[in-house]
């Protein structure tokens, strides 16, 4: 009888999601061993998703240890550049091609997402759900490759802009302008909801950026 193997745990998947739920914070030393005991996986393989995510410029050095990176003022505006024009794309594209069940399950995304309105962490998980759900949805693997590494990214920023006063509302609300877009196959204005909704996130998190500088002080 053949034996069943149990599948190799992916050690680069499980840092990657433990920095983006927020287990690790930017500024947080991530040593070998303790990985290997936390995710129950050899040292071989975290050796090398740690040079991975260095080479992703996830992590980077703090003398000889590793730690999670963090964004500066200027990499954060690149980002939000960056971010703004791909997910536009991504929205243009998916009001082209999504197909009528695509969209119908952005649409039911988005009235499950109300009942989270004041709970951020809960509605910012959904946020990216959604946002994937869009980048799927514009049918070009290349621009998804793209828009993945960008939201690798977003995962160094230590706190969600969802979290705001008022945020998760507006959210939703920028959200079914963007469905509704997409719906009508309309694509500039998907294009441009889906951009200006990246636009007011980046301003919020400037706010929220200001005020930590403004407390320290």
């Amino acid at each position: 009888m053949t034996e069943l193997k149990t599948p190799q745990k992916d050690a680069y998947g499980l840092i990657l999601e433990a920095i983006d739920t927020g287990m690790y914070r930017p500024g947080d030393r991530l040593v070998e061993s303790e990985l290997a005991d936390r995710f129950g996986v050899s040292r071989t393989p975290i050796r090398e998703a740690l040079q991975r995510l260095e080479t992703q410029s996830l992590l980077t050095r703090d003398g000889r240890s590793l730690i999670v990176a963090s964004l500066d003022h200027n990499q954060l505006a690149e980002l939000y550049v960056v971010r703004g024009t791909l997910e536009g794309l991504a929205a243009r594209l998916a009001a082209r091609h999504a197909t009528p069940e695509e969209v119908r399950v952005l649409r039911d995304m988005l009235e499950a997402d109300r009942a989270l309105r004041d709970d951020p962490s809960a509605l910012s998980r959904a946020n990216r759900r959604f946002h994937k759900q869009i980048h799927l949805a514009s049918h070009n693997r290349f621009l998804v490759q793209q828009l993945d590494l960008v939201h690798r990214s977003m995962a160094l920023l230590a706190s969600t802009s969802i979290a705001a006063e008022g945020r998760g509302e507006d959210t939703l609300e920028e959200h079914d302008t963007i469905v509704s877009a997409i719906e009508a196959g309309d694509g500039d204005a998907a294009d441009v909801a889906l951009r200006d909704h990246i636009s007011k996130a980046y301003v919020t998190r400037l706010r929220i950026d200001a005020e930590k500088v403004e407390a320290a002080e």
